[in-house]
């Protein structure tokens, strides 16, 4: 008889045990506060999915969002062919999946991209010893869900329409830039815009991959230099080059290391550009010139006197010291 009792109250708790389960499968919101749907790779780079294990007794589904307000279907198969309960596996179907909390136009417009143009004003004006409090992972994680929710071609158009007005002001600049200070004037420029980009195309990193390279099948880094070529460099390409051969020939008027910024500068944005004043950039870049030949050598001492006479000219004596 006490065997009977002690056989009852098993079945009894088992019985209890399996309408728990029945009741965890039926409220995973709150018995699961674990339980995610896997999302995309996010800004950290670490792929989330996991796999959602509970004890459940029907086929059924339920609803489960992630952290990135992607609302999912999750279904369990939990009986087994004997109709015991058994631990089973969530399964997500992707197919489900209903994107909460979409990304319209106006919402890209109103939000997200102030908040990008604003961060952009910051790396493209700040000189190179400020330090400015600055969240890339914001930035990053902005850039990462535009491109996301389809609106690549939007952001990309802004970010060259921001940097294009940019570098059209800085021109401007150069423009009422006296000739004494023309040269270290546009030095400034060329170097803060490459610092800018620095941080600017890292953060940009997945739209430049998933869109730039994927469909428009062009680089963003290539791009954003060609905008400052075009905008910043060509339109005052007449006014310093003959600035830079004249300081070549006075040495110490502009700093060395400013002079060769602004030549290697210049032939990193447009070799071709070399051409226009072959002296002054075989100076600062190598193999500018085609390999010498024996019969130039009367050319080259030629050249060197007149660097000599040159020097004199300017206060240089070759007499030694006593």
């Amino acid at each position: 008889m006490d065997e009977d009792r002690l056989e009852e109250c098993d079945n009894t708790n088992s019985f209890e045990k399996f309408g728990n389960a029945c009741s965890n499968a039926r409220h995973l919101q709150s018995d699961l506060p674990h339980s995610h749907c896997p999302p995309l790779v996010g800004p950290s780079g670490i792929d989330d999915n996991a796999h959602l294990h509970s004890d459940s007794c029907s086929r059924g589904e339920q609803m489960c969002m992630d952290a990135n307000g992607v609302l999912c279907t999750v279904s369990s198969d939990s009986c087994s062919s004997k109709g015991t309960p058994d631990t089973g596996r969530l399964i997500l179907h992707s197919s489900s999946k209903i994107l909460m909390n979409a990304m319209t136009a106006d919402d890209y417009k109103r939000t997200y991209w102030p908040k990008l143009e604003r961060a952009i004003e910051h790396l493209l004006t700040r000189s190179p010893m400020d330090h400015i409090s600055i969240s890339y992972e914001q930035i990053y994680s902005h850039v990462y869900k535009c491109v996301c929710q389809q609106h690549s071609d939007l952001l990309y158009s802004d970010l060259i329409w921001k940097i294009t007005c940019h570098l059209k002001q800085v021109s401007t600049e150069l423009q009422g830039s006296p000739s004494e200070s023309f040269i270290e004037n546009f030095n400034l420029a060329l170097t803060q815009y490459t610092a800018a980009l620095q941080c600017i195309v890292p953060v940009f990193i997945y739209m430049n991959k998933f869109y730039v390279e994927t469909k428009l099948h062009r680089d963003m880094q290539v791009d954003l230099m060609k905008l400052f070529s075009d905008h910043v460099a060509e339109k005052h390409l007449n006014t310093l080059i003959p600035l830079l051969q004249k300081a070549h020939y006075m040495p110490f008027q502009v700093k060395p290391s400013t002079m060769a910024s602004v030549v290697k500068g210049l032939y990193a944005l447009k070799p071709d550009w070399a051409l226009l004043a072959p002296a002054l950039f075989s100076r600062f870049i190598p193999q500018i010139h085609p390999p010498a030949q024996e019969s130039q050598l009367p050319d080259y001492a030629a050249q060197d006197q007149e660097l000599q006479m040159a020097l004199t000219q300017t206060g240089f004596s070759r007499k030694k010291n006593p």
